[in-house]
């Protein structure tokens, strides 16, 4: 691939810099706390400097697929079978259950967790149907953000490197073009906002020439207030024989509603997401007056286990980064994780922590999601997760344990409780779950080494 495309402007996009090649993300500076982007894929600053609870600290999805996309270097290794949706009953091709048997290209909408191999699909889709000798789009790809539209590029880069010919633009804000001016790049990747800009305002995009359409991380797409609606108009001026693709990590009813608006008469292609379970993980609860008392008794489970790596979620930034500093203190290799930091930032922790580099990973609700770590053997419920009702999150609690027992290998979940509040909130978890959390006293070392056998 070769193109000025395959850059982006020298005007100013932003706080991006400026001439950014595609893949070039080790130059992005993105803060999720403090800036957000909008249904352009622009930036907004928001006020940072409160502390955020819990549930403010959950990540928007954008924020959170990027660094999916950072920290997965393989596909992911899944064994569960291919779920083919037809939507005609009476095709031919109803009961196929492989994707040879589908004789694709169709309308298609595929769901799959993050890391199966979704964004190499649709390129190779899209590289499939590329006239090189056509010197305007043919293919379009709509991302949630600008980052992700990087991300995207630099995986059409890499597939496409032995077709020189074939160029990529990038439909982002900041890209200015002359008024008037046609686009002779083949693939156009950018943010629905502006997509739909160059479609209808600025007729830089033929859009009945597009034979092949893409709506990537749908799920991500319906999260940004303005994303749906631009995508539908920019779906409706499309010709009918052109192919739609939409593909989303997750699969809510909202993601379902917003699929069937764009993509017509589709098949659909599920593959359902690891189920994450309780059965391996041995789950307790120590009762503490105080975070100093909780403190010591993180201190005398250390003391009296082999603990290969650990990962401890607090509730807030400020009881993390008290925490960390603690155990810094006490000689331990700890790694701080939180929304402060820039998604690259938080990769490159998690990377570490992968690595061994650390032994205990600091973290609030930031990474409670998709990280794999073999050599996690415990985790601890510094805080107990809690909705912005302070409520049980019993879905953060599952997602939080389950970061131990993975790989067919026993886990061990300790929950500390400083409070008559918490110890409900205990209660209620046990009682969701069906599973006993059993007590234990840090103070008897006999008690904490049976737990570790």
């Amino acid at each position: 691939m070769a193109g000025a495309a395959g850059r982006v402007p020298r005007r100013a996009l932003g706080r991006f810099p400026l001439a950014l090649p595609v893949g070039a993300l080790s130059n992005l500076h993105l803060k999720e706390e403090k800036i957000k982007p909008d249904a352009n894929g622009a930036v907004v600053k928001t006020n940072a400097n409160e502390e955020k609870t819990e549930e403010e600290e959950k990540e928007d999805r954008a924020a959170q697929s990027l660094l999916n996309k950072l920290i997965r270097s393989n596909l992911v290794d899944n064994t569960n079978q291919v779920e083919v949706l037809q939507r005609d009953p009476n095709s031919p091709l109803y009961s196929v259950k492989s994707f040879e048997e589908l004789r694709l290209p169709q309308n298609l909408i595929a769901q799959s967790q993050s890391g199966t191999g979704k964004t190499a699909a649709f390129v190779l889709a899209m590289l499939s149907h590329v006239e090189p000798a056509n010197k305007y789009p043919q293919c379009l790809c709509l991302s949630p953000t600008y980052e992700l539209a990087l991300q995207t590029g630099k995986v059409i880069e890499q597939m496409g490197k032995f077709y020189p010919e074939l160029k990529l633009a990038y439909a982002v804000r900041g890209n200015k073009l002359e008024r008037g001016q046609k686009i002779s790049e083949q693939i156009v990747i950018g943010t629905p906002g502006t997509v739909l800009d160059w479609c209808s305002k600025l007729k830089f995009i033929d859009p009945k020439k597009i034979k092949v359409f893409v709506l990537d991380e749908a799920d991500v797409m319906i999260a940004t207030q303005g994303h749906q609606d631009q995508s539908i108009r920019i779906q409706r001026m499309l010709p009918r024989n052109c192919q739609m693709l939409l593909f989303s990590a997750t699969f809510e009813d909202s993601v379902w509603k917003f699929a069937q608006k764009v993509v017509p008469d589709p098949n659909v292609i599920k593959l359902k997401r690891e189920e994450e379970t309780l059965d391996t993980i041995k789950q307790y609860y120590v009762l503490c007056n105080s975070r100093d008392e909780k403190f010591q008794a993180l201190c005398n489970l250390y003391g009296a286990i082999t603990i290969a790596q650990a990962m401890i979620f607090c509730h807030t930034r400020k009881t993390a980064s008290w925490l960390a500093a603690e155990l810094s203190k006490e000689g331990h290799q700890v790694a701080l994780l939180s929304g402060e930091m820039m998604v690259e930032q938080r990769a490159a922790v998690i990377e570490r922590f992968r690595e061994g580099k650390e032994k205990v990973l600091v973290t609030t609700n930031v990474c409670a999601r998709g990280i794999d770590v073999e050599q996690v053997s415990v985790v601890i419920n510094f805080d107990l997760p809690v909705d912005k009702d302070g409520n049980p999150d019993n879905e953060t609690y599952l997602h939080r344990i389950g970061r131990t027992g993975r790989f067919g290998k026993r886990g061990l979940a300790v929950n500390m409780v400083d409070s008559k509040h918490s110890m409900n909130i205990l209660n209620r978890i046990q009682e969701h779950f069906n599973k006993k959390i059993e007590r234990l006293d840090t103070d008897d070392l006999d008690e904490i080494e049976k737990i570790a056998n």
